[in-house]
């Protein structure tokens, strides 16, 4: 008999292929050759981001996900077992599928961009969850579900069966979700529809901002991308603000939108949100409720950013399993995606627990936070801005 774990992480899982790019000026042209470096090979996708990111920071873990029986799933399968053969114990290995798999171009000094095949994620359903192993666990997390058809399509209504399946097991929920491609099929459908049926069943719910501007206010994310290359550029304390609270009146007890090189967003519901929050739900629903924080990006050495929003998830679920404040939370998720970025995949940089607080605690600077951030409270020995509506007990700006 397996024992009980703390995390379970399921979604979408695949084989990262990432060469080595020397040159930020990258473009492709019909018959032209680049010459690479060497291609670094890691599993991606949130089971194995976030879920071999919670196992580095000392958190037990059960990864669910599936694969094909052919080279990629078998490399897959491999990179898993290096961390700890245990962990492969809850994937799913299908025959006449193909493993999914992502080449990611990650040029010096620029975003990365990604060649995705979604493969047998795509026949990944709510029936291939072990909601049995659910109700011996404190936190489930999914990500990616528009790179997993099954829950896009019908409105999304296998996504909102999963979490009202997976919430009867009284574990806390959290989902992710990624950018979809806005040619393909998961880039046309109602995600706001969907996020309306799924987020009541959802406790803790972390995307982009980019990705909920798309989701939420398709023609200003169009328009702002329009004016803009950089969209985070475009990118506004209030915005923020307005997104998480359309998205804690669709249900979510914790919205964190993660902000690329602004750092996280986070806001949370009032104390009455929070009934059934779950096993790993915070003991003081006081210190947890109505709150905003802007916790900016720590310096590093970005050497490559894939990983990090789903690292940052893993950090900050890391600090919720034991207990810890909200600005801790959001402290440790800040630390932990900025330990990612110094390495090129998503899970080299990723340091243990006691490795990350320590260089926090040693004084890690921050990187500045220039942003209007009028009417917000900078408390400069945490390094984090609480906001206009924040009701935590020593950062009132009322």
């Amino acid at each position: 008999m397996r024992e009980s774990c703390d995390a379970i992480v399921a979604g979408h899982i695949c084989l990262d292929i990432i060469p080595t790019l020397t040159s930020g000026q990258l473009v492709f042209v019909p018959g032209r050759l680049f010459e690479v470096g060497p291609a670094v090979l890691s599993t991606g996708g949130a089971v194995s981001n976030t879920g071999l990111a919670l196992h580095k920071l000392g958190v037990k873990t059960e990864l669910m996900g599936k694969v094909g029986r052919d080279l990629f799933g078998e490399a897959i399968k491999k990179l898993i077992a290096r961390y700890d053969v245990g962990l492969t114990r809850g994937m799913i290995e299908v025959e006449y599928e193909a493993s999914s798999y992502t080449v990611i171009l990650s040029p010096p000094g620029a975003d990365r961009m990604f060649l995705h095949y979604p493969g047998c994620n795509n026949t990944f359903g709510a029936d291939d969850i072990d909601y049995d192993r659910l109700a011996g666990a404190r936190l489930f997390h999914f990500g990616y579900p528009p790179l997993l058809a099954r829950f896009f399509e019908r409105d999304g209504e296998e996504l909102a069966d999963l979490f009202r399946r997976a919430k009867a097991t009284g574990i806390t929920t959290s989902l992710d979700m990624v950018m979809p491609d806005p040619a393909s099929p998961s880039g046309r459908v109602d995600w706001s529809r969907i996020l309306a049926a799924t987020l009541p069943y959802v406790d803790i719910f972390m995307p982009s901002l980019e990705e909920t501007l798309f989701m939420l206010r398709r023609e200003t994310f169009e328009a702002l991308a329009k004016k803009s290359g950089d969209l985070l550029a475009a990118i506004t304390p209030g915005l923020a603000n307005s997104l998480a609270k359309d998205l804690l009146a669709m249900g979510a007890k914790v919205v964190g939108l993660k902000a690329g090189y602004w750092g996280l967003y986070v806001q949370t519901a009032s104390d009455q949100a929070w009934h059934g929050a779950g096993r790993a739900g915070p003991k003081d629903l006081t210190a947890w409720s109505r709150r905003e924080i802007w916790s900016p990006c720590f310096e590093a050495h970005v050497v490559g950013t894939t990983g990090a929003g789903d690292a940052t998830v893993a950090g900050f679920h890391a600090a919720v399993l034991r207990g810890l404040s909200l600005e801790e939370a959001v402290t440790t998720a800040t630390g932990v995606g900025g330990c990612n970025v110094e390495a090129a995949d998503a899970l080299t940089g990723v340091r243990g627990w006691e490795e990350t607080q320590a260089r926090i605690a040693a004084g890690w600077p921050r990187k500045p936070l220039s942003l209007d951030m009028t009417g917000w409270t900078h408390d400069a020995s945490m390094g984090l801005w609480f906001g206009p509506q924040d009701r935590g007990p020593n950062h009132q700006t009322f």
